[in-house]
């Protein structure tokens, strides 16, 4: 990399919304004797989509602009000013990069279609010589330091996760050391508001079971408390499949799809709880839940675009719908299985749905309506606050059956309700009326 002497860095931030364990940061700070930061609010991510939905909806949206508001004040102790933009990626960094003299760009690599575009149009735009910095850093054992090619990445989770626990080891968080003396940036710049991207101003709903704001610093404090105040992280794995409250699960995912927390940082806290407190199954399944995280993203880097398609990765072909009405049937909670219309009406109200209720609902829309799958992907995509590209396409090719799971499973959604809402609890709870 280039000499710390007289250089100027620029972070470009994207899901990578944190000062702590970022190698990104991390890198710039330590190669440049003067960092600035930039994100940019681009309008066609909350704009309508092919499949008639919002890219992306209030409930996201709203989290994005309290993440990027906690990543402007934590990065101000480095001295480090973070501009924010709405439209235009390509001119806003253009000018940055002419107007401080850049001489290098730090981003998260990405390999989705969308962002490969996003980053080409910048560096067509810049005309003064920049050098890019693409630094993997969203896994939790990155690709750059396993010792799997990509091409022979495992199909199968049991074989890919064994083949990382026996051989791989997750590396250190890195934390950054030198606070940056640069000199004081006039930054005119304002962060959006709700009503700035297209929504008006809501209140979050009664009964959401995640009531949690964005930025790093509301992810560290629920990291702490349900690892070390409350100790919940000891009873996980019989409560992950729960459906009411905010306790059943560790609800780490949004902030990781924000990149508000690393998946190293959980990883390394859960060891210092495992040697202060306990190790038991249940420590251990959140880290296998965070190898699936892992699975998912390595799957798509192998895979490519073939995530978006209709016949999936393993190019099977299925006769899929496209009924509106059926379709407006899922979305609004008036299918004929109220356990299914429960969590659809938590989804819409609240931006949530349990993992048990993912795995429902798409079973149900792909394998008993038979309809596109893309669809019901496209749906979650705009509505689910944890939303992660990855996670959300490769569990729908998953439970479709054009995925990675071999024995194309279906979800019987009435036993289902049976084992997880004996009592209809969950399901009064949304319906709003009594069922049993």
């Amino acid at each position: 990399m280039q000499t710390k002497q007289s250089s100027t860095g620029l972070v470009w931030f994207k899901n990578n919304l944190r000062v702590q364990d970022n190698l990104v940061l991390n890198s710039a700070i330590n190669n440049n004797s003067q960092v600035l930061a930039v994100y940019v609010f681009e309008l066609k991510n909350f704009e309508l989509t092919e499949f008639g939905f919002k890219k992306t909806e209030k409930f996201r949206a709203r989290f994005l602009i309290e993440s990027i508001e906690n990543l402007k004040q934590n990065l101000k102790t480095f001295n480090i000013e973070l501009f924010v933009y709405v439209n235009n990626t390509e001119s806003h960094l253009k000018t940055l990069i002419e107007s401080f003299n850049v001489s290098s760009v730090y981003l998260q690599k990405e390999w989705t279609f969308e962002e490969c575009i996003a980053l080409e149009k910048v560096k067509k735009a810049v005309s003064k010589p920049v050098i890019f910095y693409e630094l993997y850093d969203q896994f939790l054992y990155e690709p750059d330091g396993i010792d799997i090619a990509i091409k022979n990445i495992p199909e199968v989770f049991t074989n890919f996760r064994k083949k990382l626990e026996k051989y791989e080891a997750v590396m250190s968080s890195v934390e950054n050391h030198a606070s940056q003396t640069q000199k004081t940036i006039e930054n005119p710049t304002k962060i959006p508001t709700l009503n700035d991207l297209g929504f008006e101003p809501f209140e979050m709903h009664e009964n959401s079971a995640f009531p949690f704001k964005g930025g790093e610093n509301q992810a560290l404090e629920r990291l702490n408390a349900y690892f070390f105040k409350t100790k919940h992280i000891e009873i996980y794995k019989t409560t992950r499949n729960g459906l009411i409250g905010t306790e059943y699960s560790s609800k780490f995912s949004t902030w990781l799809a924000n990149g508000c927390l690393s998946a190293r940082t959980i990883y390394w806290e859960l060891k210092k709880f495992e040697k202060e407190y306990v190790q038991n199954e249940s420590t251990y399944w959140l880290i296998f839940e965070l190898i699936w995280r892992d699975f998912f993203k390595y799957i798509s880097l192998k895979h490519g675009n073939s995530i978006f398609k209709i016949d999936g990765i393993l190019k099977n072909s299925y006769h899929w719908k496209t009924d509106h009405t059926l379709i407006q049937q899922w979305i609004d909670g008036k299918t004929n299985s109220n356990f299914v219309n429960a969590n659809m009406l938590e989804l819409k109200k609240s931006g949530w749905m349990s993992n048990r209720g993912r795995q429902n609902v798409a079973s149900f829309f792909a394998k008993n309506l038979k309809l596109d799958w893309r669809i019901g992907a496209a749906y979650f995509e705009s509505l689910l606050l944890d939303y992660d590209v990855h996670s959300n396409y490769g569990n729908w090719m998953y439970v479709a059956g054009v995925g990675n799971d071999p024995r194309d499973r279906v979800f019987n959604v009435v036993l289902q309700a049976e084992r997880y809402d004996a009592h209809g609890k969950f399901q009064n709870r949304w319906l709003q009326e009594t069922l049993f």
